[in-house]
């Protein structure tokens, strides 16, 4: 019977682990497009400047949207790459990968003082590079999609947490 216990106990504590696990996987959701979907970005950076407003926009529309793994759109919630397809091909027409690490292969590498407002902020938040992301707005402020429990919200380049797991910028825009 003293077995047993020990044993009931690990078994216990499953839903924890997965739910942790879940959390740790960071921003890897699944794409809300078909399989197969030919994203229309065409080549990295090639979005119109004239549309940068458009996105800091919708992306300010979705501010208090709850955060949800897997999530790309208002009404399940985003996780932050899902925030970041979800903004791009509403206000800008162009389909991302539903992955943090493939929409920075389609950016363009930007220096960080030369961030403008719409463009990708990565960090490594999971001990992997691009591991989270969010969209720039300006004056030092990103919006993201940041953890379970949380919504999408307007953080800063400054705060400490992001300052030390900050991973470089992208842009999709032409120049």
């Amino acid at each position: 019977m003293t077995d047993i216990v020990p044993i009931r106990a690990r078994w216990a504590r499953l839903p924890a682990l997965a739910v942790v696990l879940c959390m740790l996987a960071g921003c890897a959701g699944t794409s809300r497009h078909a399989p197969g979907t030919a994203y229309s970005t065409p080549a990295p950076a090639a979005i119109g400047q004239d549309k940068r407003s458009d996105v800091v926009i919708m992306a300010l529309a979705q501010l208090g949207i709850r955060y949800r793994y897997g999530g790309a759109s208002p009404s399940t919630g985003f996780d932050c790459s899902g925030l970041v397809d979800y903004v791009f091909d509403t206000a800008a027409g162009t389909p991302l990968p539903h992955s943090t690490e493939s929409i920075a292969q389609i950016g363009r590498p930007i220096a960080r003082h030369d961030l403008s407002p719409g463009d990708l902020v990565f960090f490594n938040t999971l001990h992997r590079p691009y591991s989270h992301m969010g969209i720039y707005l300006g004056d030092g402020r990103f919006i993201n999609a940041p953890s379970s429990g949380g919504v999408v919200r307007i953080d800063t380049l400054h705060d400490r947490y992001y300052a030390r797991r900050f991973d470089g910028a992208r842009t999709l825009f032409g120049q």
